[in-house]
């Protein structure tokens, strides 16, 4: 059952209870062995195979959407997530968001999602962030005044200062799109926002009014136009940002050379 524009009810994410293992990444499909290393270690390949069909894969997003700018490593990101290479055209981005997710990630920030889905697709390799839901929480703020689970989960994580220099995510709620941005206009400065919520209904503008407050208050911001978007999305984008991460660990650039958010 659904609400929203696509955003999940309170039974949505089911399960509270997490499936997923700190090592499991799952944007690839493959099964990640925390201890071991790999070239697209979001994609959570670890075989041989897994990982000749993630690099070819890559490459031939790369011929569809080729890397000129930091944020094209976001728009080929959102490409092959979605397997759509129109995506690429409806991304927006404000702020420098691929260093500042970058930077986020070597200064170990935790990593805040709005729902289950978008959690359990956020990698366990490649970074040492904590990564948390915000649904789940809220309960009784929602009681009270009506609003959605999502909503008042992050009003009330916001409340204790969670987003306050956090990677934070939404996948997949409106609404909680809409909270997140009422908090920055407020005062709280995550340390970039990767926003894709999917829908008819709320979804559109609520990416929109997290690029206008992102904007206005200088905070970094990856959103996209239109009505697709979604869980699968946000996950791969957050994943490339810890990739970015790992690059300038391994020297194979630095943050002042992913700054930058191209045409």
């Amino acid at each position: 059952m659904t609400t929203d524009g696509g955003e999940a009810t309170d039974d949505e994410a089911a399960t509270d209870g997490e499936t997923a293992d700190s090592g499991a990444a799952t944007d690839g499909g493959e099964t990640a062995d925390s201890g071991e290393t790999a070239a697209y270690a979001d994609l959570g390949a670890t075989t041989e195979d897994a990982m000749a069909i993630a690099e070819t894969s890559m490459d031939r997003v790369h011929e569809l959407v080729p890397q000129e700018t930091p944020t094209d490593r976001l728009r080929a990101k959102a490409v092959h997530a979605t397997g759509d290479p129109e995506f690429a055209h409806l991304m927006r981005f404000a702020n420098d968001p691929v260093a500042a997710g970058a930077a986020a990630v070597l200064d170990e920030r935790p990593i805040v999602t709005d729902i289950t889905m978008v959690k359990s697709g956020v990698t366990g390799r490649g970074h040492d962030c904590e990564v948390r839901k915000a649904i789940g929480n809220g309960a009784e703020l929602a009681a009270e005044t009506g609003m959605t689970r999502t909503a008042a989960s992050v009003l009330e994580l916001d409340e204790r200062g969670v987003y306050e220099d956090a990677i934070a995510v939404v996948g997949n709620a409106p609404t909680a799109a809409l909270a997140l941005a009422d908090c920055i206009e407020q005062g709280t400065r995550p340390a970039v926002v990767v926003a894709t919520p999917v829908g008819f209904v709320k979804a559109a503008e609520s990416r929109k009014r997290v690029r206008e407050v992102a904007e206005a208050h200088g905070v970094a911001a990856v959103t996209n136009v239109g009505r697709r978007g979604g869980s699968g999305v946000a996950a791969g984008l957050t994943n490339e940002l810890v990739h970015a991460a790992s690059d300038v660990r391994n020297g194979d650039t630095t943050l002042e050379a992913l700054r930058g958010e191209g045409p």
